[in-house]
This record gives structure tokens, sequence and C-alpha cells, in this order.
């Protein structure tokens, strides 16, 4: 029997395992067999034995098959009875005595020797008489084991091992052991089980959930993804280098890659949609020190980690930070690298920053990423960078450091931050699973199991065993020292006993990256360096491996499982940390679907699972999986080739937009589920909606409606009040959400038992008017695709979901009777998933898509419609309504009357426009109603929700104010497009008075009995009145109305108006007609419903605007949109008391009705040409989502006034230009200049205006001073008129009256203790150098300098400041490309512009030498040039070429000058631009001249001050002109503004001081700090005159503002500003039609008077403050008392109505307040006097209530 059971279990498992024992213990069974009387027993088992040992080795030949039976170490006498014994190794039980160590070693020695030499298996080691602290016997133990004289080839080693940790002696001597080849050790082990697992039923996926605190991740790495490869001052890796080398796939690079470093709020948008909670990123060492010393360290780089990791925290998720990801400053590699043992130095210093700077935030660290690959891949073969090819010595000299590294690391987090963080650091290291190529092949498994120790152990054992590298590695390699004496292949360096002490348990986990598993045979290796060569094994895959995208990871998920085992058996078994999965994933092709990416769903399905069994079915302690990676990135030497990322990016798009790929999906719902199996989640009931009070009737409005005085408030609002930007936060139970309506989004129109609708049945006919014959069949798919649209909602973060029920999807033929079970299903998910997302549900019942049965019975004509409604509400009340607890019945039904019934423009197309759209209102109405009351009886006490109806609501303007029939125009206007509907249920259930009257009397004159207009019984109109709990609004644009007489044939809903509407065409325009961008229109419109109907709860439940659906993912219009609309309604909030309680834009592109799928009007782009119809973020998503998170737009630092003063001494200045305010054109020998002749040449000069006489100020030289006085000015800037000094340009003649006016002028100053700052050049050219070729003409540099010379010499004496140029920008682009100034030149803007620039830039050298070498020994005065610059913001600030865009509209407009003049030469970035261009224009050469050494050395250094003119910031975005070769192709950008920024009287310039601030930190850091005078700042106006120019006092506030905190909180140098201008003067090309004056001349008066507006004693205050004094500190002597304060946004007065009390214009509520005050202190007798004290209290006390009072108020500074 028993030689049966033995043949069937060899033939069953014999190929699986290589050693058998047949008894494990003989003794015990002879014993038995004895006691029984059998005698003949041992002979019978020795001849059972043989057969057996016969029988395995037939049919299993082959080396490393053993066979043996269990016996008891009894010596050698013992032994010899056993006579026949037919064994391969000898299998015995031993013991071993602490107490006499010595027999030990001996009786094995005999028992080898009595058994012919026999391998002898200790199958059991006993081991006693040892105390605890008895070490040496032990260690005697292990040294007889290892002995070579024995063979010995396994130990049970479980007694020794007890007691070793008992001892604390887990030394290298067990780890020898461990190490010794043998059936006894773990991977032999390991190897064992895998090949019986895939019997015991757990090769199947696991249908359980990991741990409830299972930490679910995916990662990135920083030069992978980051991209701004050189922005703001990173310095350069090694990665940069090997990618700009062209040794990357394709010549690709990293220098974008993903745009990481401006996508944080992206990014993370991205971990919200999957529900990660844990992001593994990686630091860029070379970000934060660019030459990797901290002595280099770079805040902005510091500080991008900041944003990414409070980003993180702030959405839940937890960093994980990897410190090293291969990505080596350059610096550290030009010095040996990994290579220098002096790296560990400064790595540790690195990892201490990390530590300190993120510690507080970050509780989980890598060291190091997959180490192995450096040393393996960048030191060895050289395949990544650095590209070094040394595996005989750097590659193990790297690991040796980088071990060392890692430990210098740990223990300064050990000893610095553990105690105070609280965190985990440790190492990620990759490792495939080795399976042996012949699993029976002994040495293969032993080949198998060095190469998991070259790889794996090299960096593990040091770490988590011993200190030191594995016993196989050290052997193997002292063997191949031996084997090859001459040329040996590796060289491992050695620890000493100190630093094996410090690696020894230096990680607090065991990260492990795994991607890939390999089979391993053995062979000799011979004297090849590398793995291969030294270990003598080679590796390869299973062809029946599923193969992915790389050429190195094939799908074989087993291994994971094994690995994770082997791990824990090896590495973890004294030092138990848990095991962190820190990389796991695949790669697909760039090419093909990239969105379907079913193999990497396969894989990770596989490898996910496996990682459940190891945890479920091994007990391996795993915590974390994460996948690798969060995106597509930059993959090394394969480039872009391979794209790992769960979310694709679009390379070649310069916004890099990411979309979810199949993948992302399939995790996120691993995720949600926590494993394979969905789980009930807690459902969120929805954010709890206090229920509104119950209104009361309200009585009809009259005609016109009290509610005008919105127009009366707001329509007379100045330009710049109506624009103020007001900053504050909305509620904090704000109801943020994106909407959608069901046949725009679901698809599935004939899925799973839908029925037709009307949208059905139009679109899919030819000629249904929709843009190329689309229509919703499959549109965004979400009836398919509820995942993906969960994942944007997770993602956005919003707290609502307003969506619509598909009647015919849930009743097909819109009766009850027809219900269909699997359209309820879907919303039930659909619910469920918003709950459990913590989003509430905000359901509509009725979005235009009705049932086509029901309109072939009439539709909404029909009056059985009501009742059918009510039956479909009423289902959807009783089987939803436990969730949904926001219900509206219909949305836009004034739409759907007008468009489907009147114009015939949507279905059902019926064009009947007088009489149809008032029969189907009045049966939405009562329809309306009807659901209304079976809501509130029947379900409201047990649901406690709230039912309304959405209403569109454009807002209108009169035309003209002041014209009563026009303001009467616009509130008809509002009750036809509004009241229709909501008069009726939020009044008194009837129509608006206005419209009964309107249709009534058109009626009468059609000749009709009675009304077109249905009436309403007393019965209806006591049923539909306060028929809505809330007020909900659609929202879109604004139009001007004015009054007309309508037609009255045909009978019309249009006609009836008697109005007719405009655009508002100041407004911006959007691509649908008629429908402008026209933003403050909401703010009115929410305070025309607040007075119309009684103050009510209002949600705005649709805004948005129509895009391109060419822009896809960067479109800034809809950015403008929300923070200009956002902004409207937070001052209907804030300011007005509007209760304003929700918001609602579109969550993605959709079918969008009469416009198909032309225009997007969502967050997400969905792209329709894709079957996939993926979903990508779009830059509008992430600014909507930061919204949300301010819950509005709280005040940011830029807008904080600081207070302060200006160093002593600072320059306060105001300035002109002589052409501008000269006048005196042709007067005491002044010769021509080229402003002369073009202001004389037609059609150059607005309003046909000329500098002739200009202010006259050559003639009213004392008026100027006296203004000057007036601003209390310490400096006055003007410019010398070149054609009055030097008539024809040259020293030839000068004029002596031209000298002698401006001496005089410089005495007049003097005496009135202004110091002059002098101009030598402000555009005037005399015209006689302009015929001989002006500027373009090299001669013009002597004539300049000579120019200078007589200045200096003339004039010297009294000046300190000189300029040698204004604005060298305006003189070449405006003169000499553009055309618009003098000398008017457009016909060569590709050469022309380079030429004249070059001749000032060297003219301006040759004047700072004459004063240089001639006069300032002398005269003591500085010399510069005034350069004037635009600071410039990325259009998208996203999108890294935004950033480069606005880099190259500073360095064109500033660095084309400021870079020659303080460093040389013309910047890299502007020679690179101008080069390239040139180029692909086919030229051989760059256009932009160049500089001689000579004149480098001569330029360079020729200031002595930074002269700065700046007005306005840009924002600004690249195009590509081909070839064009033009300036403006150089520059390669186009430049906008924001909406939000305030208008001036110029079109080229909006308020925005942030950008002087930047712009003075911008000099400061690229030219090394110089001293800066900013020579000209201001703003202008146009039209009527208005000296109270409080636009002009905002503007100087915040710009000097902004000057002082680049001062107080920058560092820059600055020590003066000057207001431009004066005086209103001549502005150049626009005439007298802007000014930009301090004070105004009245140019009707022939004495041209000079009149201050009030700007001039605001700008005083601050010039006698030197700054700003606290306002919190009291009054200032300083400040101005007639100094009016800058303007804020208005808030309205609420109530309007006010009443005198005690003789203050109180409101009645404060009125009563203070007469029952006064009235309670006259009870107690108190005086007269103190109830007026009271009295003046309370209105303190109530002012004090107004909400925002710092942006509310006016500045009261007196």
């Amino acid at each position: 029997m028993f030689q049966q059971y033995a043949e069937f279990a060899l033939k069953e498992f014999g190929p699986l395992a290589q050693t058998w024992v047949t008894f494990s213990d003989l003794d015990e069974v002879l014993y038995a067999g004895q006691a029984a009387g059998d005698h003949h027993l041992l002979q019978n088992i020795l001849q059972l034995n043989k057969k057996i040992h016969q029988f395995y080795h037939h049919n299993f030949p082959g080396n490393g098959r053993r066979l043996s039976i269990g016996l008891k170490g009894r010596g050698e006498a013992a032994l010899s009875q056993l006579t026949g014994l037919t064994v391969d190794f000898l299998s015995v039980d031993m013991d071993y005595s602490c107490a006499s160590t010595t027999n030990f070693a001996q009786e094995l020695k005999n028992l080898q020797i009595t058994t012919g030499n026999l391998p002898i298996l200790i199958h059991r080691l006993t081991v006693h008489d040892c105390s605890h602290n008895e070490q040496e016997p032990l260690r005697d133990l292990m040294n007889v084991l290892r002995s070579d004289d024995l063979n010995i080839i396994g130990c049970d080693m479980k007694n020794v091992l007890v007691l070793l940790e008992m001892q604390g002696t887990v030394d290298s001597d067990e780890e020898h052991f461990r190490s010794m080849k043998g059936l006894g050790n773990s991977y032999q082990k390991i190897v064992h089980e895998s090949a019986t697992k895939s019997t015991d039923g757990t090769d199947v996926l696991l249908t359980k959930v990991f741990p409830a605190d299972f930490q679910w991740a995916t990662s990135t790495e920083s030069f992978k993804v980051e991209g701004a490869w050189a922005a703001n001052g990173k310095g350069e890796t090694i990665w940069d280098r090997f990618g700009h080398e062209n040794q990357a796939f394709n010549n690709h690079t990293a220098d974008t890659a993903a745009d990481s470093y401006r996508k944080v709020d992206i990014d993370v948008y991205l971990l919200r949609g999957l529900g990660v909670k844990t992001y593994q990123f990686s630091i860029s060492w070379a970000r934060i020190f660019p030459s990797g010393h901290k002595d280099s360290l770079k805040e902005e780089g510091a500080l991008y980690y900041d944003n990414l990791i409070n980003a993180l925290t702030e959405s839940g998720i937890q960093p994980v930070a990897t410190l090293y990801h291969w990505d080596l400053p350059q610096a550290l590699q030009d010095n040996g690298g990994w290579t220098n043992p002096s790296i560990v130095a400064a790595y540790k210093d690195y990892a201490a920053f990390c530590f300190n700077r993120y510690g507080n935030r970050v509780k989980s660290w890598n060291t190091f990423s997959s180490p192995w690959v450096v040393s393996h891949a960048g030191y060895g073969t050289g395949v990544h960078a650095p590209g070094i090819k040394d595996y005989v010595n750097a590659s193990y000299q790297v690991t040796h450091n980088i071990l060392k590294s890692h430990a210098e690391a740990w223990h300064v987090y050990n000893d610095n931050y553990r105690k105070t963080q609280g965190g985990k650091v440790g190492i990620a290291l990759n490792s495939d699973w080795a399976e042996p190529a012949d699993a029976a092949n002994p040495e293969d498994k032993e080949a198998a199991e060095r190469y998991l120790e070259f790889m794996l152990g090299w960096f593990a054992h040091p770490i988590f065993i011993n200190g030191d590298y594995p016993e196989v590695l050290k052997i193997q390699i002292e063997k191949k020292r031996n084997e090859c004496p001459s040329s040996a292949p590796a060289v491992l360096p050695t620890f000493t006993a100190e630093e094996k002490a410090r690696i020894k348990g230096t990680s607090d986990f065991f990260g492990l990256n795994h991607y890939t598993s390999r089979l391993v045979s053995s062979t000799v290796g011979g004297c090849v360096p590398g793995p291969e060569g030294v270990g003598d094994f080679q590796a390869k895959v299973d062809p029946s491996w599923p193969a992915t995208a790389s050429d190195w990871i094939y799908s074989m998920p087993e291994g994971l499982r094994s690995l994770l085992s082997h791990i824990k058996t090896k590495y973890l078994a004294v030092n138990n940390v848990p095991i962190y999965i820190t990389g796991n994933g695949m790669p697909t092709n760039d090419t093909g679907d990239t969105l379907n990416d079913a193999s990497r769903i396969e894989y990770m399905r596989g490898y996910i699972s496996e990682a459940l069994k190891a945890i479920e079915l091994d007990k391996v302690d795993v915590q974390r999986f994460t996948v690798q990676s969060l995106m597509d990135g930059f993959e090394g030497n394969k480039g872009y080739s391979e794209r790992f990322g769960l979310h694709h990016v679009n390379f070649v798009d310069g916004y890099r937009p990411r979309t979810p790929r199949e993948s992302a999906y399939f995790f996120a719902q691993i995720i949600e589920q926590n494993g394979f199996v969905s789980r009930k989640q807690n459902h969120f009931e929805g954010v709890k909606i206090s229920q509104p009070r119950r209104s009361t009737p309200l009585p009809p409005s009259e005609v016109p409606s009290a509610s005008k005085v919105v127009w009366e408030k707001f329509t007379p609002q100045k330009k710049l009040d109506r624009q103020m930007y007001h900053y504050g936060i909305f509620s904090q139970d704000f109801l943020w959400g994106v909407s959608s309506s069901a046949y725009q989004i679901e698809g599935g129109y004939n899925q799973d038992g839908k029925g037709q609708s009307v949208w059905d049945v139009v679109s899919n006919n030819p000629g249904s008017g929709i843009p190329e014959d689309v229509n919703g069949n499959v549109a965004c798919d979400s009836y398919n695709r509820l995942d993906e649209d969960l994942y944007m909602l997770q993602a956005l973060k919003v707290k609502s979901y307003r969506f619509s029920l598909s009647w015919s999807r849930i009743f097909p033929n819109g009766r009850h009777a027809s219900l269909n079970q699997k359209g309820v299903d879907y919303y039930n998910r659909l619910i469920d998933g918003l709950l459990v997302r913590k989003i509430t549900p905000m359901v509509t019942i009725y979005h235009w898509d009705l049932p086509q049965a029901l309109q072939d019975i009439g539709g909404w004509q029909n009056v059985e419609m009501i009742n059918i409604f009510n039956d479909y509400c009423d289902f959807c009340f009783a089987t939803f309504g436990d969730r949904v607890k926001f219900w509206m019945t219909m949305n836009d039904p004034q739409g759907l009357a007008w468009l489907g019934y009147g114009t015939g423009q949507i279905p059902p197309k019926i064009k009947e426009p007088g009489t149809a759209p008032y029969q189907v209102a009045h049966n939405l109405i009562k329809a309306h109603a009807k659901a209304y009351h079976t809501y509130d009886d029947k379900y409201r006490a047990s649901q406690g929700g709230m039912v309304s109806i959405a209403l569109n609501a454009e807002w209108v303007e009169p035309k003209d104010i002041n014209v009563p029939r026009d303001l009467v125009a616009a509130d008809r206007a509002m009750q036809f497009h509004v009241g229709w509907f909501a008069h009726p249920i939020f009044k008194n259930g009837d129509y608006p008075e206005a419209m009964k009257a309107q249709v009534l009397v058109k009626s009468e004159l059609q000749g009709l009995s009675q009304s077109r207009l249905p009436s309403f019984t007393e019965e209806e109109k006591n049923s539909i009145k306060g028929t809505a709990d809330i007020f909900c609004v659609n929202h879109y644009t604004s139009r001007i109305v004015t009054h007309v007489t309508g037609a009255l044939s045909p009978a019309s809903y249009l006609s009836d108006w008697d109005y007719v509407e405009e655009e508002i065409t100041d407004q911006p325009t959007t691509p649908i007609g008629f429908t402008r961008a026209v933003s403050f229109g909401m703010r009115r419109l929410l305070n025309w419903i607040k007075e119309e109907y009684g103050n009510p709860d209002i949600y705005i439940t649709e805004n948005s605007v129509a895009t391109p659906r060419e822009w896809a993912f960067d479109e800034i219009d809809r950015v403008f949109l929300y923070k200009t609309y956002i902004d409207e309604a937070l001052k209907a909030y804030d300011l007005d008391g509007v209760k304003v309680k929700g918001y609602a834009t579109y969550l993605m592109d959709s079918f969008q009705f009469l416009y198909g799928y032309l225009f997007g009007f969502g967050l997400h782009h969905v792209d329709f040409s894709n079957p996939n119809r993926p979903r990508t973020p779009k830059f509008s998503a992430h600014f909507y989502y930061n919204i949300i998170k301010d819950n509005g737009f709280p005040l940011p630092e830029d807008e904080k006034m600081i207070y302060g003063e200006f160093k002593k001494g600072f320059i306060w200045s105001s300035a002109t230009a002589s052409y501008q305010i000269e006048g005196a054109w042709r007067e005491d020998g002044k010769g021509l200049s080229i402003w002369d002749k073009f202001t004389h040449t037609p059609g150059k000069i607005s309003e046909h205006d000329t500098g002739d006489v200009a202010c006259n100020s050559y003639n009213k030289m004392e008026d100027d001073i006296a203004a000057l006085k007036k601003v209390k000015v310490s400096h006055y800037r003007f410019s010398i008129s070149w054609p009055r000094i030097l008539p024809d340009g040259t020293t030839t003649y000068i004029n002596q009256a031209g000298l002698n006016y401006y001496k005089k002028l410089l005495d007049s100053l003097i005496a009135a203790n202004i110091e002059p700052q002098v101009t030598l050049y402000h555009w005037d050219l005399p015209q006689a150098l302009q015929d001989v070729g002006g500027w373009e003409n090299e001669t013009i540099i002597e004539r300049f300098r000579d120019y200078a010379d007589v200045l200096f010499e003339n004039l010297g004496p009294k000046v300190k400041l000189w300029i040698t140029f204004n604005e060298p920008f305006i003189i070449t682009v405006l003169g000499h490309v553009q055309g618009a100034h003098a000398p008017g030149f457009n016909d060569r803007p590709d050469t022309l512009p380079y030429i004249v620039g070059h001749n000032i830039i060297k003219s301006h050298a040759e004047a700072w030498h004459v004063y240089n070498d001639k006069y300032r020994a002398s005269q003591k005065g500085m010399v510069s040039i005034t350069v004037n610059s635009d600071w410039a913001e990325p259009r998208n600030p996203y999108k890294q070429e935004d950033y480069d865009a606005a880099r190259n509209v500073v360095e064109f407009y500033l660095g084309w000058w400021a870079h020659p003049i303080f460093n040389g030469d013309y910047s890299p970035l502007m020679k690179k631009s101008v080069l390239e261009q040139s180029l692909a224009g086919g030229l051989a050469k760059s256009r932009l001249p160049e500089f001689t050494p000579e004149e480098i050395k001569r330029i360079n250094g020729t200031y002595d001050y930074f002269g700065l003119n700046h007005y306005c910031s840009v924002l600004a975005f690249p195009v590509d002109y081909g070839s064009t070769q033009h300036f403006e192709a150089d520059r390669g950008v186009v430049v906008i503004s924001d909406r939000t920024w305030l208008e001036t009287g110029s079109v080229w310039l909006r308020m925005t001081p942030f950008g002087l601030r930047r712009l003075l930190k911008f000099i400061k850091d690229e030219y090394r700090n110089p001293q800066i005078i900013i020579t000209e700042n201001g703003v202008s106006e146009n039209g009527p005159v208005d000296l109270n120019d409080v636009h002009r006092k905002y503007y100087y506030e915040k710009y000097i503002n902004q000057v002082l905190k680049a001062y107080l909180l920058d560092g820059v140098n600055i020590i003066g500003y000057t207001a431009w201008s004066l005086l209103d003067n001549l502005e150049w090309a626009v005439g007298y039609t802007e000014r930009f004056g301090l004070f105004y001349v009245n140019r009707s008066d022939p004495d041209l008077p000079r009149t201050p507006k009030a700007s001039v004693s605001f700008y005083s205050s601050i010039i006698s403050c030197n700054g700003f004094p606290d306002p919190a500190s009291g009054p200032h002597e300083c400040w101005n008392s007639t100094s009016t304060p800058t303007p804020k946004p208005e808030a309205t007065k609420e109530p309007i109505n006010n009443v005198n009390f005690l003789g203050l214009n109180l409101s009645a509520k404060d009125a009563e307040t203070g007469l029952n005050a006064t009235f309670a202190f006259l009870i107690i007798a108190l005086t007269g006097t103190i109830c007026l004290s009271i009295g003046f209290i309370l209105v303190k006390k109530s002012s004090k209530k107004t909400r925002k009072t710092e942006n509310v108020e006016l500045d009261k500074r007196s």
C-alpha cells in the first residue's frame, strides 16, 4: 500500500519538487514495529525504499533530484546496521549541546565517512544547554555547518534562530548560513510553494477586499513630468543633458515633459478623480539646489513643492515624497556624480532641507527609488543618464555611495525629525521576480537566486539584514577576481564596521517597485562585466507571458506574490516592517487607440489580485499599492514612445492636456470598492438645505414695477464703479455645482427600452436644422459612462450636480404603465454615486425631451399633459425622493414655449407664434403647480425636500435711462421674459399686469374679442401662487431695449413686446450672435429678482459661455466669464443683500440643441469624434475648482495695502516731454522735428491735432512751475527739444535762444527747490537728420554724442540726473515697424527696428562716456537710459508655453536695451528668437545685428541707475508666424488683457498694479539690483472732463503701494517715482483725446489755463508722507485733509427707503432700534445728551454691520 501511495505521490507531484524523503523518522517507525513484534520490518522498509528510489529516478531522471529516508544521527555504529540503504543524501536528526561543541563536528564527519561521503541534510537540529548570553558556542555551530570539510547541504535552524533572536545577535554568521546552497533557504521554499500554488485554487481572481486602511496610490517622477527644465533658476540635471545631447528616442527631451511644474491644480484634479488617498512624487534636487549644494538654494523651486504638498493635503491626499529618482544635478555629475564619495554629504544636506521644509506635511519618504537602475543603467550599461559605461568599477561604487547616502538621510530624520514629525523613511527598491528556467535543475534555481541577490539583495541585504552586501554577491565577485586576475569584471567596495552598523536597519518600510519577472538559467559568465557575466546566469522571458510596449516588461502577475513572500521571509523575518508597493505598471504604445488600454487593465487586475493573495493567503504585510504612473511622461531613453500613464498626455498640444484612460476609471473603481467586490457605502444625505420661509403671496407688479429702482441705481453707474472688482466670499453653505441635461449628454437613445423623445425624432430626420445634421443619439454617452461622469464630479469637488431625468427613459411612452426599470436603475446608480461622493443631486424632472408618444397627442398644447406630467413627477418623487432633496419640475419653460411652439426652432417645431406659446406656457405653469402640490401633500413631510422651477432670465438695460418709455420698455421686457412664469408662481398666481395689458391691447387692435393670453381662474391662481420654494435662474447675457411699436400682423409673442433688443456693443462678443458676455447684468438681474419677488433664496442653475470646439482645452473666455459673472453674483450677495445660495455651470461639452456640437459650454472637453467620448478637463475646470475651494474671491495678497515709508531722500517727480507741451514750434530759431512733419501729415493724428502750440509751456514756464509746487514734487522730469538747440541736428549752429529757455527753466526749478531730471531725447528728432536716414544712419551716433556734449557742457552744472533716451522701444517699433509714430515707417518690419535699435544703444553708450570722461568729476551727476516695459503674465497659468511667451514680451520690451547696457550684449533669448525666425525664412544668418567685442565692452556698464517707464501689464501666449520675417514674428507672442482689469482712457492701458512690483523684482534679479527710478507711470481718461479723477487717484494709490511693497518686502533698490504727466498734453498719435495729466489744460481757452484735478491733492499727500501712513494709527499731519478717498465697489443701501431719525438718515430698522434704545434710556432717567450720544453710537454700530467694510467703505483718510 505504501509503495502505491508513494508512486502516486511521485507521479502527481514529482515535477514540482526536487527533494523527497520517504520516511521522515525511520527510527520511530521501527520502534512502533518492534512493539508490534514485527522483526523483519527493517529489511522490508529498506527493500521498499530501494524500489521507490528506483521508481523515482526512472521517471524523473536528471541532476539535482534526490531521495532519502529520515534517520536519527546515532553514530556510525548504529548506521552500520542499515546495510543496503539506498539514498542520495543522508537526512538526519541531530542534537547540539553548547556544553560540548567539539563533539558535534566529529559526529558529522563520522556519519559522512560511514555513508560513503553522502551529502548531509540535518532535517531537525535540537539545541540545548545554551544560555541566553552564550553566543560563542552558537558561532561555533555556524562554523561547523559551513565547514568546507563537510558536505552539509542544509540544516533546520528554527531552534537556533529563536536563541539568536533572544540574544539579539542575528548577524553575518546567520546570514552566511542562510546563503548556503541547500534545500532550507527561503528562495527555494518560495519557488517550491509557487510551483504548488496553481493547484491550491488561488490562481483565480480573489473576490475579496483589501484591509480597511489599505493605501491606494499612484506616482510620478520629477524629470518625467515636471518640465520647466530651466524655469526659476532650476539647475541642469543629468537627464536634461542627456536629452539635449540627443541620446533619447527620436531626440526627445524633458524640457516641457507633461508641464507639471505649471500644473499642480491639474495633477491634483486627476488624483481626486481617481480617489487615491496617497500620491508618490519625487523632488527635483536641481530645482531646489541647482548646483546640488545647499548654498545654491532656489526658493522658487522649493515653493513649487510647498504648493504641490499643500494642494494634496487640501484635497485629503497623503503626499509621499521621493528624494531622488535619477535626476542628479549635472553640476554634481561634472564632479563624478555618484562615484564621488563627497556626494554623500551633499545628499545628506539635501535630505535635511527637505525633511525640515516639508516634513510637517509629508509623513512618508523614499530616499531613493529604484537605485539599482541608477547603478546598472546609468553607470553600468550607460543607456540611462549620465550615460557612463563602467560596470567594473563605477556601477559598484555608485551603489556603495547610494547606500551610505540613504543611511545618512535616514539617520538625519531619525535623529532630528522623527520625534516631532512622526513620519517614516524608507527606500523603494526595484526587483524582478526570478524563476528557474528549468524548475528541475538545481543549478538554475541557484542561478535564479543569484539573479535576485544581484538585483534586490545588492541593496536590501545591507539595509535590512546586516549592513553588508550578500554573501552570494561577495563570493561570486571574489570568484571572478580569482578566475580573471588580469581583467576582473567587478570590483566591490567594502564597508567598514562602522558603516555596516550605520546602514543596517535604516528603513521604516520595505518599498518595492516591481513590474515583471524573468526565467533564469545557469551559465558560465566568464570575465564579462555586468550582472549576468559576474553572476553566471542568463535571464529570459516565457514567450507565453503577455508582452507590453516595453521590451523589458512582460506581464507575469504571479511573480509579485512570490516576490512578496520572498521579501517577507528573507528580509523581514527579524525587522518586521511593512511592505509598500511603490511602483507597478506597464507601458502602452503612443500610437493607435491611446485611451482604450485594455492590456493595462488586465495587467493591473492581475498584479493587484496577486498582492491581495499575498495579504490574505500568505499573510504578507503589504500596506500600499502604487500604480505607475498617474500620467504619461518622459520615459528616459525611450522618450515619449512608451506611455505608462493612467492618463494620456497630449505632448503635441502646448497645454499638455490630460485625458483619463479606461485604466484610470478601472483603478478608480478598485479604489472605491477597496478591491474587487462592490461594497455598500454609507450614503451621504446631501447638503442640508435649510427650508426657506414659505413666502406670503405678493401683490401684482405695477406698471412699471417698483423694481425699476434697480435701473435707477445701477444704470447711471460710472464705468469705474461698474468695473471695480469685489473681493469676498459666499456663505459657508453656498452650493457650488455643475449641470447637464439628459438629452444633451446621455446618448443611449434606443438602448435598454428607452422610448423616443421629440428630440430623437427631429434630430434623426434630415433637415432638422441642427448644424452638420448631428443628433444626440450618443452625445457624451453618459448612459454607458457613468463612472467617467462621477470621476469628473469627484475631481471638481462640487457640492451639487444638477441633471435631468429622461422622461422617455423612465416611461417610454410617457405614462406609468410603460415603466422601464433599466432606466430607473441608471438614475439610481447615478444618485447613489453622487451621494457616496458627498454630492447633492439637483434633479430637473423635465428638460425639453418630451416623449414623442405624448407629442403625438398634442404635447403641451393638450391640457391632459397636466395630469400626465403630474403622474410622472409623482413617480419620480416616490422613487428617488428618499435621496433627492432638490427638485426642479422643468427647465426654461419660456424657451420651450417660444422656440418649440412659436418659432419652431426646436422640437416639436410648431410655428404658431401668436397663440401657441401662451397656450403652452399656460399648461406648463399649471402642470408645475400640480406637481408642486403633489410633493407638498404626499412627500414633503417625510422627505423634507424643496421644489422649484428653473427659469431663464436675461437682463435688459433701457437704452436711455432718462427716457421714461425706455425705462417702461425695460420693465416690460423683464415681465415678458421672466415674469411670464415667475409672476404667477412667485407673486399672485397670475400673469404680470404689464403683460396682460400689452397682449390684450394688441389682441383688440387685431380685432379679437379676447386676449390671446389665456386667463387663470381664481382657483387656479390660488393653486399656482407660491409654488416654488426657491428661485432657480439660468442666466447668460444682457441686452439694451428701447420702445417701439410692434407689428400687428401676423400676431406674435415677439410683436406683443413693443420693444426691440440691441447688443451692448462695448461688451465682449461670444461665438453665438446676440449673446455678449455682459457680466454686470448678473448683479442687476439678481437685485431685480430680489426686489420683484420678495427677496427669495436664489440658485443660479445655469451660467456659461460658448467657445469654439477648436479651442478644446485652453479657453480663456470661459475663465473670464467665471471671474466676472461670479464676482457680480458675489457683489449682489455681499454688497446688496441678495440671498444668492448657489451657482452651477456646465459639467462638460454636450449636444447644444440648436448648435449641435459646434460650441463647447463645459468645464470638460468631450471628443465627439472618438467613440470613447473621452473627457478632458479644460483650463476653466481648474479655475472653477479654485473658486469652489476659496468659496469665492478672497482678497489676494497683491491687493492688500501695505503701510510704511520710502527711504529718506526718495525722489518724487512728475514728467513731461518737449514736443508734448512746449509748442512754439517755429519760435526763436527752433528747427523742424520729425513730429512737426508727422503731425502736419493728413491722417496721422486724431482730430488733426498738432503740437504747434500744445500746452504753450515755452511761454508759460511760470504756470508750470506753480503747478509743480502745488504737487510738492522734489524733482521735475522734462525733455529737451534737440531741434530747439541744434536746428539741423548738428553742432554747426547752436541756437542760443533754445539754450537760454532751458537755462531759465533750470534756474526756475532750482529756485523752487525742485531738482531737474533731464531727458536728452524724447522722440523729436531734427527733421534734417531724418532726411539723411535718421536712426538708420550710423552717423547719427556721432551726432547724438555731440548733441549730448553740448547739453552736458551748457546745462550740466545745474543737472544731476540725465536720461539719454526715453523709451527706445517706442522709437523703434511704433516709429519704424508700425508707422504709428514719427517718422512713420512700416515697410521694413524685419530689419529696420533692429538697425535703429542697434544705433540707439551705441548712441547712448557714447553719450554716457562723454559725460563719464569729461563731466562726471566736476558735475557729479548720473546718466542712464529710460526703457519702457509692460509686465507680462501667462494667459494660461497652467501652460509653460505661455510663461515663455510672457518672458518674451519682457525680453523684447525691456531686455532689448537693458541687457546690452547692463550685461554687455543682447539677451540669449532675443538672439535665439531672431535667429530661429530668420533661418525659418530661408536666411543664412540672424537679422539682429551683432556687437563687436570692442562695442560690447564699450556698451557694458553705461548706466548709473535703471530708468523705468511702466503703465500696465498684459497676458501673453505664443503664436507661430511660420516663416514670416517681421519683428512681431520674432517675438512670437500675442497679448491680451484680463477682463477684470479696470479700463482707462486708452485702449492699451488697463490698471494692473501688481505688475509693477513684479517688474521691479525682475529687474532686481536680472540686473543685480541696480538703483531704479520709475521715470513714468500714470493713467489716462477720455471723454467729458471730470476734475474729480477718482480713477487716477485709485491708480496712483495702488501702483505706488506696489512700489512700496517692492522696496520693503522684496528689497528692490528703488530711489524714485515719477507721475506721468504733469499736464494734459498732446498724446502723440491720439492727439488731445486722451489725457494723462494731473492738471487739466483747458484748450478752449486761448490762455490754456492749468486746473488741478483731485489727484493732485492725493499725490501730494503721498509725497508729503513719503509713502502710506497706517490709518489705524490715527490722523497724520502729512496727509492732505482735502484728499478724497479712492473708490471701492459700491454697496446697495438696504433697504432703499430710509427715514429721518434724530436728524439722521437711517433705515427703518435702525431708526426703530434707535427709538427703542432712546426710550429705554429715558425710562432710566438719563439725560438728553446721553441719548443723543447713544443715537450716534447706534449709527456707528449700524455702519460696522456692513459686510466686508474693507472692500465696501470708502477710505476715510483725512
